[in-house]
């Protein structure tokens, strides 16, 4: 597996050593581009002793000496070519066509995927001309990893800081494994909210989108599973190559569940299960004649529960959405669930609750370890999960 980093003119920049230190414990190759201005911040000598291979800035360079074209022979050497920092420069000029320099001439060759994470003032990022650009590069299939918040080197407070290394890592990484580390492993994933009816127009429900669980499926699918999908109430666009079930209720998340779990080898259990439902539904639309409303509530069957009983040699990932003693309250469920894993996070946190596009948390392993994931895109965390439970139970 081989990476080509580009490291381009930004205070981010000495962070490529620790970039490619990650990258070479996992047993990828990786071969630097440096533009010029890159080379003020971080020295070539450095990046040259970590990657084992000589680093690459001159685009004439090596064609006097060894007849070799850089630009094309590192294209095609590269599965990915990942760009970090990615100054609002680099980006722009991919954008428009414009190769000028050594990284620039190697992006335009590649056919691999190209990964860019930037890095730069929250001003800069936040321009109108450069998320335009961003955006125009999304759509001809390069991809991004956003920007940290925090304090920058300039002074300033706000999205710009370049993405955690751990992150940038996990991405590249998901991004080589997507061939086929999961290729004939068949994968049940449950997601979204589940509603229980009070009458034909109220139900009660929580605020669960299902991102979490369609992004685990997605990155399952892209590793080669067979993804079998069975989804609460969603707005989001189903992904491509994975079958889908739909329910409403706990009960009818409860039958699908148990008719496929025979099948399947890992469950990811990220649906938001509603624990009751009303005793009685009513069959017309309750009228509001009365000043109060009582209803009595029984508790819905534990899926979750139900499965770790049942499971042989299945892997059963469980996920816990908690406001306080997250971590003890996840290493209960662990244990009277009998799961392997369950990721828990704080949903009273920004950025790790219901509805957004990250997430945030802890990994909980049933030999005791732990692995805590900081908040991003859940595409990332997902790929995260996927990587520790590949490595540590299907790689052996």
């Amino acid at each position: 597996m081989n990476v080509v980093l580009g490291i381009t003119g930004g205070i981010a920049a000495y962070k490529g050593a620790e970039i490619i230190s990650r990258l070479k414990k996992k047993g990828i190759d990786v071969k630097v581009i440096m533009t010029e201005n890159a080379k003020q911040f971080i020295s070539p000598l450095t990046l040259q002793t970590l990657s084992g291979y000589p680093v690459y800035y001159d685009t004439f360079k090596h064609a006097t000496e060894n007849y070799e074209i850089d630009h094309i022979s590192l294209a095609k050497w590269a599965d990915i070519m990942l760009i970090a920092p990615a100054t609002a420069n680099i980006i722009s000029k991919v954008c428009h066509g414009i190769a000028d320099d050594l990284l620039s001439t190697t992006i335009m060759a590649t056919r691999g995927q190209v990964v860019f994470a930037p890095a730069m003032n929250t001003n800069m990022y936040k321009n109108p001309i450069l998320q335009d650009n961003i955006e125009a590069l999304k759509k001809r299939g390069y991809m991004f990893i956003p920007p940290a918040k925090g304090l920058l080197a300039c002074g300033d407070v706000g999205e710009g800081r370049l993405a955690e290394v751990d992150d940038i890592v996990a991405e590249v990484v998901g991004l080589l494994r997507q061939r086929d580390d999961l290729k004939g492993t068949k994968v049940l994933v449950t997601a979204g909210p589940t509603r229980e009816y009070i009458d034909p127009v109220r139900f009660i429900s929580n605020p669960s989108s299902g991102r979490m669980g369609y992004a685990i499926a997605d990155a399952c699918r892209k590793r080669g599973a067979e993804v079998h999908l069975i989804t609460g109430p969603t707005n989001i666009k189903t992904p491509v190559g994975v079958h889908v079930y739909r329910v409403e209720t706990a009960y009818e998340m409860y039958d699908a569940v148990m008719s496929l779990f025979g099948q399947c080898q890992i469950v990811f259990k990220t649906a938001a299960v509603g624990d009751y439902r009303p005793d009685m539904v009513s069959s017309q639309k309750i009228k509001k004649d009365a000043d109060d409303l009582v209803i009595r509530f029984v508790k819905n069957p534990d899926i979750l529960k139900e499965l770790g009983r049942r499971k042989k040699n299945q892997i059963l990932v469980g996920f816990a959405a908690e406001t306080e003693n997250i971590e003890a309250y996840a290493n209960k469920k662990l244990k009277e669930k009998n799961l392997d894993f369950i990721f828990v996070n704080d949903v009273s946190k920004t950025g790790a609750g219901f509805a957004g596009d990250t997430n945030g948390g802890i990994l909980l392993c049933a030999d005791g370890d732990r692995l805590e994931m900081s908040i991003t895109k859940k595409e990332i965390i997902a790929q995260r999960i996927l990587d520790v439970i590949i490595d540590r139970k299907l790689d052996k």
